[in-house]
């Protein structure tokens, strides 16, 4: 049987951590940064971790 593959534009989006929790980049940090604070664009810069239900619809796109 062949080797699954990787959805391709989840595995760009998203990271599994050695205990297999899968973290995400936080929305908003694209554009109109003008008016938003400078402790909420640094606060938009760490990661965050998906809810249980959201990990395991990724998990399933991401094999390897």
């Amino acid at each position: 049987m062949p080797k699954m593959k990787s959805h391709r534009g989840a595995a760009k989006r998203f990271k599994i951590t050695a205990k297999g929790k899968v973290r995400r980049a936080q929305a908003g940090k694209s554009h109109l940064l003008a008016h938003k604070t400078q402790d909420r664009k640094r606060r938009l810069r760490r990661t965050a971790l998906l809810s249980p239900k959201e990990e395991k619809r990724i998990k399933t796109l991401l094999p390897y």
